[in-house]
Order: structure tokens, then sequence, then C-alpha cells
């Protein structure tokens, strides 16, 4: 009887401490960083302009520039942790890092993974084929291969457009953007399908003979990735966004990358 007893105290106890370890868990990130005083931003080191390691080995882009006048506003070091983005969730919600901020796209799918802020930019995903080439639609890619980013929303939009993914004889799929492109560039794909404002950079500052079909496989809107829980974190965030765009930060930053304001902060 004793023995029962027992176990029943220690199974007791047990639950106890993990229903505490679990409550420990559920605390929102923000108190955390407050004391720490460190914010970690995983991104893909390869996606320029949103972020991306430049000739000098220093990750930059518009998303840095914009995250760096976040928590310097907040007095919060950012520390930029590259990471595999295939495996983007799984670093975030073993708190790897604190949130996804690199051209993430807002799917319904990834909603039920993380927490969105609002969006900051609209986006749309192109297909990128050789200037040389003779293709302009969709329809002439019929019995191509494609090529794209694993883990990327150009995967997610495939996926919802399965007349077109059934259409293609072979769908590759790449680490990052940039190593499908010089398979395209050497003729391994036919096309690449990915986010147009990547291409569109890509392109023009590389000075590389690719050219963008007009026809679009789905438009979508970039975010901040936060755990479930960070609420508070997010929102510290989203307000430090929207005083940037009153202020006219946010467009300064976008004038410096794109050339115009492309943000959709508070419009």
């Amino acid at each position: 009887m004793k023995k029962k007893i027992f176990t029943l105290c220690l199974t007791a106890v047990l639950a106890l401490g993990t229903l505490s370890g679990c409550n420990n868990k559920s605390e929102d990130s923000w108190k955390k960083i407050q004391e720490k005083k460190t914010f970690v931003l995983g991104l893909d080191a390869s996606f320029p302009p949103m972020g991306f390691t430049d000739d000098d080995n220093n990750i930059v882009g518009f998303d840095i520039d914009l995250a760096k006048e976040v928590f310097d506003r907040l007095g919060i070091e950012l520390k930029l942790q590259p990471i595999d983005w295939n495996a983007k969730e799984q670093e975030l919600n073993t708190g790897n890092i604190d949130a996804i901020w690199n051209g993430f796209t807002i799917t319904e799918d990834r909603k039920k993974q993380v927490l969105f802020s609002e969006p900051y930019m609209k986006n749309r995903q192109v297909l990128v084929v050789n200037s040389n080439s003779s293709f302009s639609t969709l329809k002439e890619l019929e019995g191509k291969k494609l090529g794209l980013q694993a883990g990327s929303s150009a995967a997610d939009a495939l996926e919802k457009s399965q007349d077109f993914r059934k259409s293609l004889k072979e769908v590759v799929e790449f680490k990052d953007n940039m190593m499908a492109l010089m398979d395209l560039e050497k003729g391994g794909v036919d096309a690449v399908l990915m986010d147009e404002i990547v291409a569109r950079y890509y392109i023009q500052k590389k000075d590389k003979s690719y050219k963008v079909l007009d026809e679009a496989l789905a438009e979508e809107e970039y975010g901040i990735g936060f755990r479930k829980k960070d609420k508070e974190l997010m929102e510290k965030v989203q307000e430090t966004l929207q005083a940037m765009a009153e202020d006219g930060k946010a467009a300064e930053i976008s004038n410096n990358w794109f050339g115009e304001d492309i943000t959709t902060i508070k419009k």
C-alpha cells in the first residue's frame, strides 16, 4: 500500500513539474529578450534584396535594415542567424531564433504554425527563364523542367496550382534561389519559380540574362513570423514598424533598396 501511495505521489509531483515547465515555456519571449537585450533573427542568407551575404561576407538587405531600425528603437541588440529555410519553423519553435524575418510569405498553412505580424510588403510568384528562350506564358512550359527553392512559398504556390504542376515534366528543388538560377543559366532547368522582388533585383544588380514572364502564378504578402505564444513580442515589433511608417523611416529604407516606397505598412 505504501509503495502505491509513494508511486501516486511521485507521479503527481512529476505531473506538476511538467505542468510548471510547460507554463514556463508558454511565457512570452519579450520579457526574456528585454533581460538579455538580444533578439535573434532567422533568415535565408541567400535571398537578395531582403537578406543576403554581400561580397565582404556581411549580411545585408532590406529586411535587415528594417529590423536594425526596429531594435535600435527598442534598445535591443540584433543578432542575425542564417538558417536552413526548409527547417525555418523548427528553428523558430525550438527557440534557436526569435523570429523568421526574410521575405517570409504569409500563407494559411504557415499561420497554423507561426504567429504573423501584419503584412509589410506585396510580392508575386513569377517564372524566370533565360532571356534567349522562347517561353512567354505558363502554358508554353508544358513538359518542361521547373526549379524552385525547397520549403519556399514558391513550392506552396505550385502545390495550389495543380493543373500547371501536372503539366510539367519535372520539379527540381534547390537549397536556395541562387542555386536554382545558376542551374537555369546552365540549362539544367527550363524555368525557376521564385519571388518577383528577388528575381528583378537579382537580374538588375547582377546584370544577368534572364527575363520574368508577365504571367504570375500567385500573389502574396510578406510578414514576420513569431512563435504562437509571443504575442507581446510581435506587438512590440508591429508598433515600432508602424511608428517607422509614420515618421518616414520605413519609406527611406525602401527607397534605398528599391528606388521607391513599396512598403504597405499602415496603407
